[in-house]
Formats: C-alpha cells, sequence, structure tokens
C-alpha cells in the first residue's frame, strides 16, 4: 500500500521494479547470513555490516546504522533474527528522517517558488544528466508549466545537440550559440528569454569536468554572477546529477561537486540498472544535502520525486 496518496500504484510498481536488483542482492546475502541462527548476535552484526557495505551503503553509515542496531538489541533483549529485517528497515528509516531528505510531496508543482525558478544542473559527463535535464522539463511541463532549458554545457560535442533534442521532445524552447562558446553568455540569455516569456521554470544545463577543478570553480562562479544581473536571487536551485550505479563513484563525485560549489539537492540516476542502490542511503547521510529524484526506469516519468518512505518500503518489501 502506497504510505502517501500522491503516490500512484503505477509510481510505486515502477519503483519497486527500479529497485529489485539492489532488494535481491542485500536479502539474498542477509539470508545466507543468519540461517541457522536465532539471535543477533556479534557473528550476525559482523556479517550486516560487510552486507551495507558491499551494498554501497558506505563505511561511514555502515558504521551509524550498526551502532543504531547494536543499541537496540541491548534494550530489547528479545531481539532475534527474525526481526532483523524490520529492525534494520527502521533504523534505515530513521537515518534518512534525521537528515536533509525531506518528503517532497509533488517537486514539479512551481505556485509556491519564485518565477521564474532557476535550477543550474552540475554532473559529470555520463550520468545521465543531460536525461535528466530532459525529464525534468517534460514533468514541469506536463503539468502545465512554461520551461525553457539553456545549454551551457558547450565544451562536449553531443551535449547541446542532445539538449536541443530533448527540448523537441518535450516542446519546450532550448536557448544555445552552438559548441565553444561562452556558458555564462547562454546562461545569460536562457534567463532573459524565460523572464521576456513568463517562464515558470528555467534550467541550465553546465559542463562537468572535475578534472579541471579550478576552471569548473570559477566557471561555475561565473554563470552564477551573470544569471544574477537578470535575477538577483539566482540560481534557486544546484542540482547535482549522480549515476547510482557506479556505487562509491556517484560518493566521491558527491564530494569533489561539494567542494567546487553549493550544491542544494540531487538526483541520483540508472537506480533500475544495479544492485548498488544502497548508495542513496549512504549519499542521503553522509552530504545532508536532499535527494530530490532518483531514476528508477527508461520512460520520461521514471525520474520521480525521491520520498523516503516509499523508498524504505520498496527496498524492505518481501520478495515472492
Amino acid at each position: 500500500m502506497s504510505l502517501f496518496g500522491f503516490f500512484s500504484k503505477e509510481k510505486k510498481e515502477t519503483l519497486d521494479k527500479g529497485l529489485e536488483k539492489t532488494k535481491d542482492s542485500f536479502f539474498g546475502k542477509l539470508s545466507r547470513a543468519i540461517v541457522g541462527k536465532t539471535t543477533i548476535d556479534e557473528d550476525v552484526l559482523d556479517e550486516l555490516e560487510d552486507i551495507l557495505v558491499s551494498s554501497d551503503v558506505g563505511v561511514e553509515t555502515t558504521v551509524k546504522v550498526i551502532k543504531r542496531i547494536e543499541e537496540r538489541v541491548a534494550r530489547d533483549k528479545y531481539a532475534t533474527t527474525a526481526e532483523l529485517d524490520s529492525i534494520l528497515r527502521e533504523e534505515i528509516a530513521a537515518l534518512l528522517t534525521e537528515n536533509k531528505s525531506i518528503d517532497i510531496k509533488d517537486s514539479f508543482e512551481t505556485q509556491h517558488l519564485p518565477k521564474p525558478y532557476v535550477i543550474m544542473v552540475v554532473g559529470v559527463n555520463g550520468v545521465g544528466k543531460t536525461t535528466t535535464i530532459g525529464k525534468l522539463a517534460h514533468q514541469f511541463h506536463q503539468r502545465g508549466h512554461k520551461v525553457v532549458l539553456g545549454a551551457a554545457d558547450t565544451f562536449r560535442a553531443a551535449a547541446v545537440d542532445q539538449l536541443k533534442l530533448w527540448g523537441k521532445r518535450v516542446d519546450v524552447p532550448v536557448i544555445d550559440h552552438g559548441m565553444n562558446t561562452d556558458p555564462s553568455a547562454v546562461a545569460y540569455d536562457a534567463l532573459k528569454k524565460g523572464s521576456e516569456i513568463g517562464a515558470d521554470v528555467i534550467i541550465i544545463d553546465t559542463a562537468g569536468r572535475l578534472h579541471t577543478k579550478v576552471n569548473l570553480m570559477n566557471e561555475l562562479s561565473k554563470i552564477k554572477r551573470v544569471m544574477q544581473k537578470i535575477i538577483p536571487d539566482s540560481p534557486h536551485e544546484v542540482l547535482l546529477v549522480l549515476d547510482g550505479s557506479t556505487g562509491q563513484n556517484a560518493v566521491i563525485q558527491a564530494r569533489e561537486f561539494t567542494k567546487v560549489t553549493e550544491i542544494t539537492a540531487l538526483a541520483i540516476t540508472k537506480l533500475d540498472g544495479t544492485a548498488k542502490g544502497g548508495v542513496v542511503i549512504g549519499i542521503s547521510d553522509e552530504f545532508k544535502i536532499p535527494v530530490k529524484y532518483i531514476g528508477v526506469g527508461e520512460k520520461m516519468d521514471d525520474l520521480q520525486v525521491f520520498d523516503r518512505a516509499e523508498f524504505v518500503d520498496s527496498l524492505f518489501k518481501k520478495i515472492g
């Protein structure tokens, strides 16, 4: 059953299916670890620690989870291995509740947001950044909002063309100056155009060349400064896109990007093709930056608003 009314049956089924590989891998290992054991002892906790780390939850977050379970087992003397999955479920849900991954009922409604609402999207090449922008544009557009895209990733050959294709596909205008042009000028023109036509949302794609960290920092700072000439408090959101299927590499990228620029929200993509879905828990816990979207499939609507309760529910749903 859906825990929140807005989360449709179809979306829930997509989320269940998207997290299937992670769930099957995790609970397969867990059931093998506790076979023949009845109490949650040190050996079981050691096994659980290994399973969480190998599921890309991350070492620091795993240590926190194990400590919570140890405290609980000490408090509830009767805790058995049969209860381990429900105890684990409750502790992971509690951990997500404590950080900033708050439940956002529908991130595609804009009434409560500044107009136009400016989102600057960052992330390295290959994480699904442009696809995420296209899917965001589609979902905003589907709700009747006016959207403008800015193709400010001007250094990668395919980036501008790819964004223009998405613009045609979802029927939203794309402002571009072609390749090897000044990204900040593109961003400026996108905000200018968006302001002129009364856009609700403006999404700016940017380059993700992390190996030239200082250049990237300077470039993103310049884009922000130039945008602020048109809309003084922009960008209202800096969205970092990470590829969940890369596991701990996604964590490393998040660390590097948070050094380069302020990140206010995360989108974690490609969770449907991997058993590394635990990375959402680790990233959410380590960075205390809201996970706003997760990618759980190829379809336009398979970029979902992250709902921590539904995520945990799908992850711990009994197999079969």
